[in-house]
């Protein structure tokens, strides 16, 4: 599909009707007589000419929090120069099925931050009975903006210059070990991960990208779970709002469509995408264009970015309905991904992706039952462990820890501590008997 260059439509107070009504079978509508829900963000009543502010965020969260009994907005993190990283629950009560949405994590990319807000409060001020049977059915976490101090810059980075994206494994940022805490607590089921990025024309330049976990340990079912919401009801609901999509860091001939370079897209696990299938739940990452795709939206910023945004809320209305059709084939492979590390099987990989075969050198067919941490090592990284997950118990000796496979992180503390992964925190000894 050719590039969208239909003039894209001013922002409706309630975004997600637009995005349910684009979808064959919608799931998330509002009736035409209900009265427009407030509050509205700043990039809403501006018409799309600037993007939304901290203050104006902090205004319409509060506003969003004290309007609805569906709503809990909790601090989860603070950033280096004392902003709040923020998440916000939204469900009418607790069940097994989550969702979590990471808006933002690269400051310079606000398009899914504005998506993310006005799903916020289209959900929490939905009266029609097919959102409130959602709701029932699933748990809504967002973190709206998962790099303040980035977004007030307009930055790609943290105020450190840290890419919290590269960060999920390291957990040197606030930011990142705010996400990580979530992870570990609330064991989301589907991680959505928004970006923007930057075209290269003719051969990189949808309107809309995405990729799932790539990373060799994602468990299978998860895995092709996360393939299935991106190629059977993402990409296909964007297509529907007239956007169209591709694979993300895959450069194709724009006359046969064959793939002729790969710039991203690799099973590095630091990446959110990857850490969503190392810890099990379907990730996936998507990506908007930032630049105009057509002559009126040169002249005219304020148009391009409301097709940004409202590419980015087309994508998330397929996102809805695949948990929705789905949510028992994903319960089932996420839970059974949590339990198959008890059982303490299985090679661990290094390196390689779904599309590249690992080098043998970067596979361990035969792991260690675990790894041995002294005390000094163990003090360097419990916190960061214990984010992870992952679980820890004192040596025989008492001079330090020992790190099992067999628990649900199995890979991961593999990725963590073994000396040969690429991103480890720490070389702890393998240790053939436990």
């Amino acid at each position: 599909m050719a590039p969208h260059t239909t003039r894209a439509p001013r922002l409706r107070t309630v975004a997600l009707a637009a995005t349910a009504a684009a979808l064959a079978a919608p799931l998330l509508t509002v009736p035409a007589h209900a009265a427009p829900p407030a509050p509205r963000t700043g990039f809403e009543q501006s018409d799309g000419a600037r993007w939304t502010s901290q203050p104006e965020e902090q205004d319409f969260l509060a506003a969003v929090d004290k309007g609805s009994d569906r709503v809990d907005v909790t601090r989860i993190g603070t950033t280096k120069q004392n902003r709040p990283v923020q998440l916000v629950r939204i469900g009418e009560h607790p069940n097994q099925n989550t969702v979590l949405l990471i808006c933002s994590q690269h400051g310079n990319e606000p398009s899914g931050r504005e998506a993310c807000l006005t799903t916020i409060r289209d959900l929490a001020y939905a009266k029609d009975q097919k959102t409130k049977d959602f709701l029932s059915r699933h748990t809504l976490l967002v973190v709206p903006t998962a790099n303040p101090d980035g977004r007030a810059a307009n930055t790609r980075g943290n105020s450190d210059g840290i890419d919290i994206n590269r960060d999920h494994v390291a957990l040197d940022t606030a930011e990142a070990r705010a996400m990580a805490a979530v992870i570990r607590d609330d064991k989301p089921d589907v991680i959505y991960d928004l970006h923007e990025y930057g075209a290269t024309p003719q051969y990189y330049d949808k309107a809309l990208f995405d990729l799932w976990p790539r990373n060799l340990n994602t468990d299978s079912q998860v895995h092709d779970e996360a393939q299935t919401l991106s190629l059977k009801y993402v990409r296909p609901a964007a297509n529907a709002g007239g956007y169209s999509t591709g694979t993300y860091g895959i450069w194709t001939d724009p006359v046969s469509g064959d793939p002729i370079k790969q710039t991203a897209g690799d099973g590095q696990e630091r990446i959110l995408r990857n850490v969503s299938g190392v810890k099990h739940a379907v990730g996936l990452l998507i990506e908007s264009r930032v630049d105009p795709q057509t002559a009126a939206e040169k002249a005219d910023p304020a148009l391009n970015n409301r097709r940004r945004v409202q590419s980015q809320l087309s994508a998330l209305g397929g996102l809805f309905k695949f948990t929705d059709d789905h949510r028992a084939k994903i319960e089932a492979a996420t839970g059974a991904a949590r339990v198959a590390g008890y059982r303490d099987s299985g090679p661990v990989y290094f390196g390689g992706a779904d599309n590249e075969p690992a080098d043998p050198s970067a596979v361990i067919q035969n792991p260690p039952c675990g790894y041995h941490l002294d005390a000094a090592q163990y003090a360097s990284v419990k916190d960061k462990l214990a984010l992870h997950g992952i679980k820890v118990r004192k040596d025989d000796e008492g001079n330090g820890v020992l790190v099992p496979l067999r628990q649900s992180e199995r890979a991961l503390v593999a990725l963590l501590l073994d000396a040969r992964a690429p991103y480890h925190l720490i070389e702890g000894k393998p240790e053939a008997t436990c």
